[in-house]
């Protein structure tokens, strides 16, 4: 890193998961209101909604939609209602 171009408060902070409990450990300038003991150091605590562990695209369980193939279904399923 460059001297001289960093904030003063640039430090390791920890960055917790709530939805899964999973945390990790990086570099931050952000304000924390809380502290966490990790393997007896005290750090910052940012609180996170969803990370990496717990996002859908990340971890492989997102549903994906397929248009096309709905649409095919559908005019197949009631292809004959309407003849008589």
């Amino acid at each position: 890193m460059k001297k001289e171009i960093h904030p003063d408060n640039y430090r390791s902070i920890v960055f917790k998961d709530m939805s899964n409990g999973d945390t990790f450990i990086s570099r931050s300038t952000a304000n924390a209101r809380e502290t966490i003991e990790i393997d007896g150091e005290t750090l910052p605590l940012i609180k996170l909604e969803i990370s990496n562990s717990s996002h859908p695209f990340y971890t492989g369980k997102s549903n994906l939609v397929d248009t096309a193939g709905r649409v095919d279904k559908f005019k197949t399923r009631y292809a004959n209602r309407g003849k008589k």
